[in-house]
């Protein structure tokens, strides 16, 4: 059973509520945190809130990434079709310092209790730090694909 809301020793990782749009707008807006992205950076509040349906509402693991103050600033999830597949993002003035993999390691603790027998992830092969997170947190390279 997926949790609602855990803490790390810096972080708060909770599920998104209506009054954290304009948080969310802010790193959806933001081409460079978005740039590997599968979509375009959001353009106003009424998309960031058909963004935040689409992609979290529904999601069991989808969760904001908060500092103690529990404003987001950033994302992460795992899909619950066949895919399992881990996504995220973090505001640029947050880079560098561990927060999505801490983050990931107990969002991954949760998967494993709940039974979900593998995640998979994929990145830009220009997005290296991306890379670098998933190998921080266990994750191995399999494959490489070119998409069309």
């Amino acid at each position: 059973m997926a949790i609602f809301r855990f803490e790390t020793n810096r972080l708060i990782l909770r599920k998104f509520e209506k009054s954290d749009m304009k948080a969310l707008f802010k790193f959806l807006t933001d081409r460079e945190v978005n740039i590997f992205l599968p979509w375009f950076p959001i353009k106003d509040i009424k998309e960031t809130k058909v963004f935040n349906d689409r992609q979290f509402a529904d999601c069991k693991y989808s969760y904001a990434i908060c500092l103690k103050d529990n404003c987001p600033i950033g994302y992460i999830k795992v899909d619950t079709d066949d895919s399992y597949d881990l996504g995220y993002a973090l505001r640029k003035e947050f880079w560098y310092n561990g927060i999505v993999t801490e983050a990931g390691k107990d969002l991954i603790e949760q998967l494993k209790l709940d039974g979900v027998p593998y995640i998979t992830a994929t990145h830009d092969r220009d997005n290296l730090r991306s890379g670098g997170v998933m190998r921080q947190l266990g994750m191995k390279y399999c494959y490489s694909y070119e998409e069309l």
